[in-house]
C-alpha cells in the first residue's frame, strides 16, 4: 500500500497539474486578405489603380527623356511633357516606374508602402530640386516645372498609399484593420469566493505533491481529484473534504 501511494505521488497524472494552465490564444489564419469577401476592396482597388497610374506616366516620360539623347548628367535638360529632363532623371523615372508597376503586380499592400515611401522621397527631391535651380549641381536638370512635380506627384502618392491604412478608426471591413484576437477562457471557473479559495488551495496542494512536502490531508485530496477529469470535478472533491471536515 506505501508502495503504491508513493508512486502516486513521485508521478502524479498528467491532468493534476490542469488548473495551473493559462487559457491560450487560438485562431486560424486568414486567407490572403485580396481574396476574403468580408473587406472591402475599394481600399485595394485605389491603391492599385494609384500605383500603376503614376507608374505608366513615369515610364513614358523616361522613354522620352533616355530617347532624347541628352547628357547623362547634363544641367540643361530636353523638355518633354512640360518638364525638364537629361539622361540621369529619365533612368531614375524608369527605375521607379518598374517599382511601382512591380508593386501593384505583386499586391496592393506593397503597392501601398511603395507609394508611401516614393511619396516621401518625390517631396524631398522637390525641395531639394528649388535648392540647387540654376546652379551647376543640378545634376537631375530640374525646373520649376519639375519642382511642382514632385511636388504634385509626391503628395498624391502619399494619400493613396496611406488611403484606408493610416488613420485611428478603421472600419471594421478594411482590409487593414486589426482582427480582435480571441481567447479560449475554460467554462468551469469558479464562480464564487468559496471555490476561489478552494482553487488556491488545490494549486498549493498539487505543488506540494510535486515537490514532496505535502501533508497527509493534501495527499488524500489529490489522490482524490485525480479521478475527475474536469476541473469543475476535481473542485467538488475538495469542497467535499472540506464539509467533510466541517
Amino acid at each position: 500500500m506505501a508502495m503504491t501511494l508513493t508512486s502516486h505521488l513521485v508521478r502524479p497524472p498528467a491532468h493534476v497539474l490542469d488548473v495551473l494552465r493559462l487559457p491560450h490564444r487560438t485562431g486560424q489564419r486568414s486567407p490572403a486578405l485580396e481574396d476574403r469577401s468580408d473587406i472591402d476592396g475599394r481600399v485595394f482597388v485605389v491603391q492599385r489603380a494609384g500605383a500603376v497610374g503614376v507608374g505608366l506616366f513615369l515610364l513614358t516620360f523616361g522613354i522620352l527623356g533616355a530617347a532624347g539623347g541628352v547628357g547623362f548628367l547634363s544641367t540643361h535638360g530636353e523638355r518633354h511633357l512640360g518638364m525638364s529632363s537629361n539622361g540621369l532623371l529619365a533612368t531614375l523615372s524608369l527605375v521607379v516606374a518598374a517599382v511601382l508597376l512591380g508593386a501593384a503586380s505583386r499586391g496592393p499592400r506593397l503597392a501601398s508602402t511603395v507609394m508611401i515611401v516614393l511619396g516621401v522621397l518625390f517631396l524631398l527631391s522637390g525641395l531639394l530640386g528649388l535648392a540647387v535651380l540654376r546652379t551647376s549641381v543640378n545634376l537631375l536638370a530640374f525646373r520649376l516645372s519639375n519642382v511642382a512635380f514632385s511636388a504634385g506627384v509626391g503628395l498624391p502618392l502619399l494619400l493613396l498609399g496611406a488611403y484606408g491604412r493610416l488613420t485611428g478608426n478603421l472600419p471594421a471591413d478594411s482590409p487593414y484593420a486589426h482582427p480582435h484576437v480571441r481567447v479560449d477562457e475554460p467554462r468551469d471557473l469558479p464562480s464564487g469566493p468559496e471555490e476561489v479559495a478552494a482553487e488556491a488551495a488545490m494549486r498549493e496542494a498539487e505543488i506540494a505533491v510535486v515537490q514532496h512536502y505535502a501533508t497527509e490531508d493534501q495527499q488524500r485530496r489529490v489522490l482524490a481529484m485525480a479521478t475527475a477529469r474536469t476541473r469543475a470535478g476535481r473542485r467538488r472533491i475538495w469542497l467535499a473534504f472540506d464539509e467533510a471536515a466541517a
